[in-house]
């Protein structure tokens, strides 16, 4: 009789030995230094990725029955609870390791939580390798080059990537040229007024100079005319010098303000935060695109976390989106298509409890029987048209 074990060997991926060669035995960050560098320097990235990352760390969740084992044996349903909501170690908040979680997802486009069996801590994604395995599919993880991790003690959820089925890529790929113009046009700035905010001249002459007089006049007209130190005194040309503007453009006339909005929604776009949420004012498209950034950009990524949850603790996980102003008008939907089938006497009022992630409530797992026409419904042989009265 075939043991249990060699039935598990059997059905295990019989590609993954080949995954596993092209993949390599070690998987670690394609993300580069520039996506943090760029959170740091240009505001639109800074603000988008804050935005996103505390959209998605501000829900909470709501934990209910046991779905299977799960890899993390033993946790009980209230200590999940409290890991997820109030204390997911003694020294972070659950707010702080959630936006540390998110942050991580949007500029690394990983993020990886060990659980040491009591609590779950944080491990920057930049400095984690996924160790891979030649029969199933993930043999452990490597922190730093030096720390490892059993596959068992940690779980991570990943963004997209078209290269690689262990590591996501981080959303700023797409947005690499905008940033790298943004990088650019920020260094002409510095560079513009570094130099005075003056364009550079062309000293003409009538006569014929020396190398030395050349030097010299040089150096006197950047002693005497030096904007960062003044630049107001006169300057006295003779031997025929004259100045030249080389360009008669100005700082304006190069309409950077138009560029950096260009490049910068482009950035937006790319992470998942509708630019019209920056510009802000009296728009009457902030709460459609609001309601937009929830469902197409924050509630997807939460699934990733929750799903990733879901396998390695076994309960059942639910976003709650009560709280979101943005989502409320689905909710009242919700509740309109819930009373429907309650009254209609399709569902009970518990199963519909059940279904908004309520408590059943004693006495409610009858169906109710809709008394639009008097006594009809609860007895056909009653109601219709009178008895005549005999006599």
């Amino acid at each position: 009789m075939a043991r249990f074990t060699d039935w598990i060997r059997e059905k295990l991926n019989p590609a993954q030995e080949r995954i596993y060669t092209n993949e390599g035995t070690q998987v670690g960050t394609e993300a580069k230094l520039t996506y943090k560098l760029a959170f740091k320097r240009l505001e639109s990235v800074n603000r988008s990725v804050n935005m996103l990352a505390s959209a998605c760390a501000s829900l909470d969740y709501d934990i209910k029955d046991k779905l299977h084992e799960g890899v993390a044996i033993g946790m009980r349903q209230k200590s999940l609870n409290t890991l997820l909501n109030f204390r997911p170690n003694p020294y972070q908040t659950a707010q702080d390791f959630r936006q540390a979680l998110f942050t991580d997802f949007i500029l690394e486009g990983n993020a990886f939580v060990h659980f040491d069996g009591v609590f779950m801590y944080h491990l920057p994604a930049s400095d984690v390798e996924i160790m891979t395995d030649s029969k199933t599919f993930i043999r452990g993880y490597r922190f730093n080059g030096a720390v490892d991790f059993k596959e068992s003690e940690v779980f991570y959820f990943r963004d997209l990537n078209s290269d690689s089925i262990y590591r996501g890529s981080s959303r700023l790929e797409s947005a690499q040229k905008s940033i790298s113009t943004l990088y650019s046009m920020q260094q002409f700035q510095e560079q513009f007024f570094d130099n005075g905010a003056v364009f550079g001249l062309v000293l003409t002459s009538e006569n014929t100079l020396s190398q030395i007089a050349k030097e010299k006049t040089i150096q006197y007209w950047l002693q005497k005319y030096s904007t960062k130190q003044g630049g107001r005194r006169p300057v006295i040309l003779d031997s025929g010098l004259k100045p030249a503007q080389v360009s008669n453009q100005n700082f304006k006339d190069m309409d950077f303000d138009l560029s950096i909005k260009t490049h910068s929604e482009r950035i937006m776009q790319a992470i998942g935060v509708p630019p019209i949420l920056m510009a802000g004012g009296n728009n009457a498209n902030i709460s459609p695109n609001l309601r937009l950034f929830y469902l197409e950009t924050v509630m997807p990524i939460n699934r990733r976390f929750i799903s990733a949850v879901e396998r390695y603790f076994g309960y059942d996980v639910e976003a709650i989106t009560s709280s979101v102003s943005a989502l409320q008008p689905e909710l009242k939907d919700i509740a309109a298509y819930h009373s429907t089938l309650v009254n209609a006497g399709i569902i009970t009022a518990n199963e519909a409890r059940e279904e908004l992630r309520y408590d059943k409530m004693t006495g409610h797992d009858e169906i109710r029987i809709p008394a639009n026409i008097a006594g009809s419904a609860a007895d056909p042989s009653q109601g219709g048209k009178p008895k005549d009265n005999q006599q």
